[in-house]
């Protein structure tokens, strides 16, 4: 499953793409193929996203009428069975089982986005894209996890 994390600062920029590189994602992202049975290919994008990350998302998305906008997105995901969604147990589990006191007092993130860290470390290639240092640097620095993690789309291989 090629699927990665799109943080909100980088989603709620998708309405109105500028950047050859945003567009090359937004390409990846919506570019669809069935296999003979109908289901998603293995070389579609799937999105890991939770309950807390959609409804981010449609905060910061609510009024963008483009058809690139991220909850538009979601949608076709949704109906293309192109969701990696992590459910509020899983974090809930894997909080409990790896945020230790002694790793949550070196922790940079805000506690919103320590609710999206589960969501990159549970999904297949924990791969992300994020322009919040402090998240990044959590992720980059979480013990028994490699995360990939960059700023821009073109710093991370999204589509291999």
């Amino acid at each position: 499953m090629k699927d990665i994390f799109i943080d909100n600062n980088i989603a709620k920029n998708f309405a109105n793409p500028m950047d050859k590189e945003y567009k090359k994602l937004i390409e990846w992202l919506l570019e669809y193929k069935e296999d003979e049975a109908g289901n998603p290919h293995e070389d579609n994008a799937f999105l890991a996203v939770s309950k807390k990350l959609i409804a981010e998302y449609g905060r910061s998305s609510r009024s963008a009428a483009s058809g690139t906008n991220i909850l538009l997105i979601i949608a076709l995901f949704t109906q293309q069975g192109r969701l990696n969604a992590i459910t509020n147990e899983q974090i809930k589990t894997f909080k409990q089982r790896y945020f230790t006191k002694a790793l949550e007092k070196k922790m940079r993130c805000n506690s919103e986005d320590r609710e999206h860290i589960p969501v990159v470390l549970l999904s297949e290639r924990k791969m992300a894209l994020s322009r919040d240092d402090n998240f990044i640097y959590d992720l980059e620095n979480f013990p028994r996890f490699q995360a990939i993690v960059a700023k821009r789309p073109q710093d991370i291989p999204y589509n291999e």
